[in-house]
């Protein structure tokens, strides 16, 4: 099993989501997060005067999947986050030992 993390801009949040639902992936933790990237925060403009932004909202989307599942979860997540601009997130894949269900005695490994 593998856990998929996707940092994502905040306006892709309910594309990203309605395209994974409808490959099969329903179940997702979804965290508002604030960070920044290479780019080192943003400049606005607020009341005709320029105020740097350190750290911009974002959301991270984390599931639980199959290993044979995570190169369609890329996938989809990209084709469905993406805008073109820089600030777009990134994606990490990490092992999961374990997982199991507070519910009932189900356990994967």
């Amino acid at each position: 099993m593998k856990m998929v993390q996707a940092i994502i801009r905040p306006e892709r949040l309910n594309s990203v989501k309605k395209a994974l639902e409808e490959k099969g992936f329903i179940a997702m933790t979804i965290i508002e997060v604030m960070g920044r990237g290479e780019q080192k925060g943003i400049i606005l403009e607020y009341r005709g005067k320029k105020v740097e932004v350190d750290v911009i909202p974002k959301v991270k989307i984390e599931l639980v999947v199959k290993d044979e599942d995570v190169d369609t979860i890329i996938a989809t997540v990209r084709a469905s986050g993406r805008t073109g601009k820089v600030g777009d997130g990134k994606i990490f894949v990490m092992p999961v030992e374990k997982m199991a269900k507070v519910r009932t005695d189900e356990e994967w490994k």
